[in-house]
């Protein structure tokens, strides 16, 4: 991997794990539908300027519906279920929760996608659940019912995550494939769609108590710009430069910068439970993707 793959790796992860950073300001002063609502409208205008400039021709090849069902799963409903999540999470639990999103791919191609579950995989499952135990029973927030909730969130949204992967596979990657860019603009429209009436109807029968002062929008355009608009670019970029594969190691990262961005712009308090739980976490996506990277290889070979 290139000097420059590797800085935009790290980029890509210091990025994304801001973006709980930015929510951890947003939802607790705008509450969980403006909140995700504003993220995806904010990241579809975005990636509609972006794609303006880059003159990307908008040709869905007949997937655009496609696009906006995966939409409304991989983009609406997460950022929905991770704003109700950081109303009471810390940034970096958050974080940590959502590294297990390659653990449950794992487990719902092996329930659902008749994918192959073998033993190392099937392991890391269990370890990644035990580490999400031990961040949720022994962090420095109290284990009770809105800490319940907000893992919950979050296991849920990677759920989401774990899903849409596959049906992106089996609905976009047919006859050619499709623009990555124009995957995730059809993402945030979907999202957006999905949203908007929600949104509506949430600021009609309980509208925010306060719409917050310029940190709120700041954070809000730097959710939408950075972590989520510019955030995709940069992905997809990695995956032609370095393959898939080795794109998924950002996950790794991402859960460091989120408990830091964490402890030092919001001061959150660090314990052992966060090295314990994010190393057994750790762990378990090794022995979830080194498998597959080495299959990879072989039939390169």
């Amino acid at each position: 991997m290139s000097p420059i793959a590797i800085t935009r790796l790290l980029i890509l992860a210091a990025v994304w794990g801001a973006s709980f950073l930015f929510m951890r300001i947003i939802a607790p002063v705008l509450g969980t539908l403006p909140t995700a609502f504003f993220r995806v409208s904010i990241a579809c205008a975005g990636l509609l300027v972006i794609l303006a400039l880059l003159r990307v021709r908008w040709d869905f090849q007949g997937k655009l519906k496609a696009c906006l069902f995966l939409g409304m799963i991989n983009s609406g409903i997460p950022a929905t279920l991770y704003s109700v999540a950081a109303q009471v999470l810390p940034a970096g639990y958050s974080a940590i929760f959502n590294a297990t999103t390659p653990l449950m791919g794992v487990l719902i191609g092996a329930l659902f996608f008749r994918e192959a579950m073998t033993l190392p995989k099937l392991g890391g499952i269990f370890l990644g659940l035990f580490g999400v135990g031990i961040l949720s029973g022994a962090g420095p927030v109290a284990f009770d019912a809105r800490l319940m909730q907000g893992a919950l969130s979050c296991l849920a949204a990677t759920t989401c995550y774990g899903f849409s992967g596959y049906l992106a596979r089996r609905w976009l990657d047919q006859q050619g494939g499709l623009d990555s860019r124009l995957s995730a603009l059809g993402s945030m429209m979907g999202a957006t769609l999905l949203l908007l009436p929600l949104f509506g109807f949430s600021v009609i029968t309980q509208p925010p108590a306060s719409w917050g002062g310029w940190q709120v929008w700041l954070s809000l355009l730097g959710l939408g710009l950075l972590c989520t608009a510019f955030a995709y670019i940069l992905y997809f970029r990695l995956i032609s430069e370095i393959g898939p594969v080795k794109s998924t190691t950002v996950t790794f990262m991402i859960p460091a910068f989120g408990v830091l961005w964490g402890a030092w712009l919001l001061d959150e308090p660090l314990s052992m439970a966060h090295l314990y739980g994010g190393l057994l976490i750790a762990v378990a996506l090794w022995l979830v993707l080194k498998p597959a990277r080495q299959a990879r290889q072989l039939a390169s070979d």
